[in-house]
Parts: C-alpha cells; sequence; structure tokens
C-alpha cells in the first residue's frame, strides 16, 4: 500500500496484518487451495465473520493482482478462487446480515441526558449525538470537520474526504445542516462553539474512538442493548426520509454515491408516511 502511496482505514489495516502474519512468509506457489481453506477456516476460529473473511480474500486477490500486473509475476488465481467457492459453501465467506435497529426517542433522551450530566465526561458526547442525529455524518467525519468550512449564513458546512470505495481522498461535499430530525444541526455547532475558547482548527476536536467508547460505555450503563454509535447515521438517513426528503435530495446530505446502498440504511416507520403526507399537503 505503501509503495502506491493508498491512505487506508483502520479496518483494512487489521485485515492485511491478519493476512501477512498467517501468509506473509510463504512464496506464492505456496498459496494452493488447501492452505487458503485453512486459512479461512482459521480466521473463522478466530471470531472474524463471513463478511470479514470475503474481504480477506478480496484483499489477497488484490495483492496478487498487483503482483501479475505491475511486477510481470507468473501466477494463477484459480487456487483463490475455488478456495473462496470451498469456504462459501462452508458459510465461512457471505453477505452480512443487515442492521435495522433503530434508537427509540426515549433511548436517545436518556443516552443524551446520561451522557451531558456525567461529571467524569470531559467530551460533549451527547451533544455529538444530537449531531450525528441530525447530519447523518460518520463518527470519523464528525470529529474531523473543521470551522473553516463551516458557514453559519447558509447553513452549510463542507465534509472533506467522504468515504468513497472508488476515491480515497477529493471526496469533498457540501452538506446542508437541516432541522428536520428533531435535532438542529446548525444550532449544535453553535452551542460547540460558545463551549469552546476559540473558533479554528476542528469543530469537535476530539478522538472518534473515545467518542465511540463513550457512547458504547454509557449504552450498557443504562442496559440499553445492541445499539452501536453507527446506527446514529441510519436514523439519521432514516428521519430524513420520515421528513418527506426523496433519495436525490437524502443522498446530498449523506454522501451516497450508489442510491441502492442508501436504500438499506432507511428503516421507515409506518407512522411516518403520516407526517410525510400532511407535509406534501401543505
Amino acid at each position: 500500500m505503501a509503495e502506491v502511496g493508498v491512505r487506508i482505514g483502520r479496518s483494512k489495516d487489521f485485515c492485511l496484518t491478519a493476512i501477512d502474519e498467517a501468509l506473509g512468509a510463504l512464496k506464492i506457489a505456496e498459496l494452493d487451495r488447501e492452505r487458503l481453506i485453512k486459512y479461512g477456516k482459521d480466521r473463522a476460529k478466530e471470531g472474524a465473520g463471513p463478511v470479514t473473511v470475503g474481504m480477506d480474500f478480496g484483499y489477497i486477490k488484490t495483492v496478487l493482482s498487483h503482483a501479475a500486473a505491475v511486477h510481470g509475476v507468473t501466477l494463477s488465481t484459480e487456487p483463490l478462487d475455488l478456495a473462496r467457492i470451498a469456504l462459501k459453501r462452508l458459510g465461512l465467506i457471505g453477505k452480512g446480515k443487515e442492521r435495522d435497529r433503530r434508537p427509540t426517542q426515549d433511548e436517545l433522551d436518556r443516552i443524551i441526558k446520561a451522557l451531558d450530566e456525567n461529571p467524569r465526561q470531559n467530551i460533549p458526547v451527547g451533544r455529538i449525538v444530537r449531531f450525528a442525529v441530525a447530519t447523518a455524518m460518520r463518527q470519523e467525519e464528525i470529529c474531523r470537520v473543521e470551522w473553516r468550512d463551516f458557514d453559519p449564513r447558509t447553513r452549510m458546512l463542507l465534509v472533506r474526504d467522504r468515504k468513497d470505495p472508488r476515491r480515497k481522498d477529493g471526496n469533498h461535499q457540501r452538506i446542508p445542516l437541516l432541522d428536520v430530525s428533531g435535532y438542529d444541526a446548525c444550532k449544535i455547532i453553535e452551542e460547540q462553539g460558545a463551549a469552546l475558547s476559540r473558533r479554528e482548527g476542528r469543530i469537535f476536536p476530539y478522538n472518534g474512538r473515545s467518542v465511540g467508547t463513550a457512547f458504547r460505555r454509557q449504552c450498557q450503563d443504562l442496559k440499553i442493548e445492541d445499539l452501536h454509535f453507527h446506527d446514529l447515521r441510519h436514523e439519521g438517513t432514516s428521519r430524513l426520509f420520515e421528513a418527506g426528503f426523496t433519495i436525490e435530495q437524502v443522498a446530498l446530505v449523506t454522501g451516497h454515491k450508489d442510491w441502492k446502498m442508501l436504500r438499506r440504511y432507511t428503516h421507515l416507520k409506518p407512522e411516518a408516511l403520516h407526517t410525510i403526507r400532511a407535509a406534501r399537503a401543505a
């Protein structure tokens, strides 16, 4: 990756490290079907799910393709393809179950209240939770946006380098800071500005992992089960649809390039149809 100048995320780095530790010392000719099947089984025993094992094999194929195309290494990907087929039939490679977990408003209220009232909490995680629902932004994006990219007059925010599987850098997007989800995104930024000594650098100058850890611990303390920080992005996206926005309009907020992907984040509550109908009739 360093050779081609590609910046990688934590999950990919973890997968590549696992591959390197298990297979890195082998010659390409030694990567036969049996050895690759064993690798997949070993990863599953370690706790890697079908999606993760599938990602591993995708990365292995990328490395082999790079070796053939760039370095002229003569090789066949047939052993890898056969191993993938075998692992699929064993249920060790496959699609992950799409999450449809949405927090109730009561759960959100309890989480935010507990975080805001926690004297040991130095990071305003409650405010970040509200902002996550209001903008449907990812955790790492929230902790990366800067004051220079916030325009209070137009209620717009520039999000730099948004996640895109096809491009790693330069995916900048201006998003509107709306007030349709129950939380006013622009007002939350103003609250954050009032709490800081100066408005420069990052708007939320905190470690994303620390934010996620605080959220997870608070959910555990409140006995709120199976709720992840990323579910707040799902919730924010769903609330945009419930406010009556179309897929094209929602994508202008969430940054999704593939509208099919956007559909899987949408879990509308049946009651919301009344609100949408009323909004369109107004």
